[in-house]
């Protein structure tokens, strides 16, 4: 045993748990904590602001096998982390955040700077601790580190008074197998459960893939695709699953939903199997899901509660409670024991024929740079070593639906909570994580702002992240809104003023800051983007009335699909050329009408 004080054994624990680097803001409540780490061999990192802090940690949770750490004061500064923790929650995503408390026999009266983080928190967040003198912190943070990444992993906050900081206590030094193996989760399929789920699986001729976030891991990734290389069955999967399996397979047809792709929204009308894996079902898939008779769904989900609502709402013939790569190889191992084929072969060259055939398009004869362009003029330069952050709004789903990621873990977006602020302060976390991976940042100009100081970070720490802008001096995805629902009256969409966001980014220090607005210089300033060295920043100029399409109509279902003007259907062969009129394809069932 050693004596130290809390912010000591903080620390001590953090290095036990092999955290390399934290992410944070200082002041007063949280001094102790940040001295105990200028002793530590733990790097810090400084963000902006407490809400990008907390972004960059969950990036390097999201990006990695490890536990994100976000270090910070107290009051405001535990607040602005609020959005963060939310947004890391909705996505399941472990987080461990700390922030620094007034003394404890302050706690409740109007001291400076003191704010009751346990209310506040406790609806958003996986679990919200108070730490109080009596405490053993040192269990207390080895306990919360591998809390935060068993069964639906989620955000923990930590709220350390400055007295319990800067009290003297014995260091223990536990032994943290103790804590991982606490949450280890062993579950099975038994032999009868595996023969259950292949009987409906094997009176299917359709069977369709759902993948969720739950396989977001180099374990389920792996899984899924032992598991998929042996059936070859057609797949969708949700933002949160990007990469989970190889974008470039011809039997990943992408991502589902309000804003999926062509096929993956066509296909799922026609599954007569669903196999849903590790998604929790969010109200832009799943709600626009109409399953014809006959179609029968499978579920395998950690999360207890989720299982439960889905066994009412939807009724799945078959369904585990436990981690999904365990689960897919206990079927995949049966399937082989058994000699188990499918011949689902019609099946796979509809999948094929889809996708060949309906392809995502944009106006190839519009005057300005359409955000579609840009994104796929990237997609030709993914590769396994790029790794992706997205704002939120119509860049996202561009990306989401053009860029072939090719990993697991490489596409990092914020799903379920939709943050806006979320790419920039997030790329940092993700190129702290992976050193040599190529980091690119996507944001749109509504989206940059909101944490436009990580600029000032990504420079000052010289960080060879690529933030790419796509600027359409509007909130582009809520003007769409507008124009459907409002006859057109955008009211606080637009900005008057023309900004020149490369010029901030050279001012700050980046050594790569270009603007263009000319679809002539596309090509050549992309290149020139992904090739330089250290912080690098494109600023495109795109089409202000570009609308996002594919989109389901709020309320519809993948029936009422619109294409809208420039998707169409192409022969073998033939090439993309564009549409001039406004014909609005639509499609239902099987079949596809001009309206």
């Amino acid at each position: 045993m050693e004596e130290m004080n809390g912010a000591e054994i903080l620390v001590k624990c953090l290095e036990d748990l092999g955290v390399r680097h934290i992410f944070g803001y200082t002041g007063a409540a949280i001094l102790p904590v940040f001295h105990a780490l200028e002793k530590s061999d733990i790097g810090i990192v400084i963000n902006s602001n407490e809400q990008s802090a907390a972004f960059s940690a969950a990036g390097y949770s999201r990006s990695s096998s490890e536990v994100g750490v976000a270090i910070v004061t107290s009051g405001p500064a535990i607040t602005n982390t609020l959005t963060s923790v939310a947004d890391a929650y909705g996505d399941s995503i472990p987080l461990l955040v700390f922030a620094g408390q007034v003394p404890e026999h302050k706690i409740g009266t109007d001291s400076f700077q003191h704010i009751n983080v346990k209310g506040i928190f406790g609806e958003a967040a996986k679990k919200v601790i108070q730490v109080s003198n009596d405490d053993d912190l040192e269990a207390m943070i080895k306990d919360a580190y591998y809390f935060a990444k068993s069964g639906k992993p989620g955000p923990v906050v930590i709220d350390i008074p400055l007295d319990k900081q800067q009290k003297m206590h014995e260091y223990q030094d536990i032994n943290i197998m103790r804590f991982e193996e606490s949450y280890h989760d062993d579950r099975h399929l038994c032999e009868e459960q595996c023969e259950e789920f292949f009987k409906l699986f094997l009176n299917s001729k359709r069977p369709l893939l759902y993948l969720g976030g739950g396989l977001n891991s180099e374990a389920g990734s792996q899984a899924i695709r032992e598991f998929n290389d042996y059936f070859r069955i057609p797949s969708v999967n949700t933002l949160m699953a990007k990469g989970v399996i190889d974008g470039r397979d011809e039997l990943n047809l992408g991502m589902l939903g309000m804003f999926g792709t062509p096929y993956a929204n066509m296909l799922i009308q026609e599954n007569d199997f669903f196999f849903a894996i590790g998604v929790r079902w969010d109200d832009r898939v799943a709600e626009k899901v109409g399953f014809a008779i006959g179609t029968d769904i499978a579920y395998i989900d950690i999360n207890p509660e989720k299982m439960h609502q889905i066994k009412i709402e939807r009724g799945p013939k078959f369904t585990f409670i436990g981690d999904a790569a365990t689960a897919l190889r206990d079927l995949l191992n049966y399937a082989v024991k058994h000699d188990i084929t499918l011949d689902i072969r019609e099946w796979q060259e509809r999948a094929r024929f889809l996708k060949r055939s309906w392809p995502l398009d944009y106006n190839r004869k519009s005057e300005h740079i359409q955000s579609g362009e840009v994104m796929a003029l990237l997609s030709s330069y993914i590769d396994d070593n790029t790794m992706i952050t997205t704002g939120v709004g119509n860049q996202q789903m561009l990306a989401a639906q053009y860029l072939p990621m090719q990993k697991a873990k490489s596409f990092m977006s914020s799903g379920s909570f939709g943050t806006m602020g979320f790419s920039m302060p997030t790329s940092i976390g993700v190129q702290y994580a992976n050193s040599d991976a190529r980091v690119i940042a996507i944001d749109g100009d509504g989206s940059l702002r909101m944490n436009l100081g990580e600029l000032h970070t990504i420079a000052s720490l010289n960080l060879p992240i690529k933030v790419l802008m796509l600027n359409n001096r509007s909130d582009g995805m809520v003007q769409n809104l507008q124009d459907a629902a409002y006859d057109g009256v955008r009211t606080g969409t637009q900005r008057p003023k023309d900004v020149r966001f490369a010029e901030i980014a050279g001012s700050f220090g980046f050594e790569y800051a270009t603007r263009i607005s000319d679809r002539d210089d596309l090509k050549d300033a992309m290149e020139a983007f992904l090739k330089a060295d250290g912080p690098c920043f494109l600023e495109v100029c795109t089409d202000r009335e570009e609308i996002l399409y594919p989109k389901v109509p709020a309320g519809g279902a993948y029936k009422d699909m619109i294409l809208g003007p420039y998707i169409k259907e192409i022969a073998p062969g033939q090439k993309m050329e564009p549409v001039e009129s406004d014909t609005h394809i639509q499609i239902n069932e099987k079949k596809i009408f001009i309206e």
